[in-house]
């Protein structure tokens, strides 16, 4: 089966959000699965600024896979990173090379962009997952770090105080830019 990969285009957004939600019920993630197609579309090409960029794996009989990225920095190395968000490939592609051919796109992306490094996160039971990245060039676990996360609820309550004004007080930060 041959397997091309190709930026993601605008009419995109349907697939490559039916493939997100394939990969949420894969990872029992989808109760927080909560965006739609056309936030996706306006994720990947609208706004101030694109929040992310796609790539999407065909094969004759249509499409079988994504993988979603966007760009880091790391202060300490003075360089970019690239974070792989999404890399997910159907049940009936896997095996095909479609998710060796989606990774090798997006290290090429990176390599291309003076990347450091490219990270990801792998939930830990995902086994098939850690297999491939390990098989494909994955040097290694960070044990040394926690992942922390703030979610929009904790965003409003520790912003709700600042300058009494909803986040708007004097010691609030705006975005430099157009706004949108």
């Amino acid at each position: 089966m041959s397997v091309t990969v190709r930026p993601a285009r605008s009419d995109d957004a349907p697939v490559l959000w039916k493939l997100a939600r394939e990969l949420a019920v894969y990872e029992r993630l989808e109760s927080v699965f909560l965006t739609s197609a056309e936030q996706l579309r306006d994720q990947l090409f609208g706004g101030r600024w694109p929040l992310l960029e796609g790539l999407l794996a065909e094969t004759a009989s249509g499409p079988v896979g994504y993988a979603l990225f966007y760009g880091r920095y790391s202060s300490f190395r003075g360089a970019p990173i690239l974070w792989l968000e999404d890399l997910y490939v159907t049940d009936a592609a896997r095996g095909t090379g479609a998710g060796r051919a989606l990774f090798d796109a997006v290290a090429r992306v990176a390599w291309e962009r003076g990347c450091i490094r490219m990270d990801w996160d792998v939930l830990d039971w995902n086994q098939l997952a850690i297999d491939f990245y390990l098989r494909h060039g994955g040097e290694k676990v960070v044990h040394e770090w926690s992942t922390f996360s703030l979610g929009r609820a904790a965003l409003e309550r520790l912003t709700a105080g600042v300058g009494g004004s909803g986040g708007k007080g004097q010691d609030s930060i705006e975005p430099t830019g157009p706004r949108v």
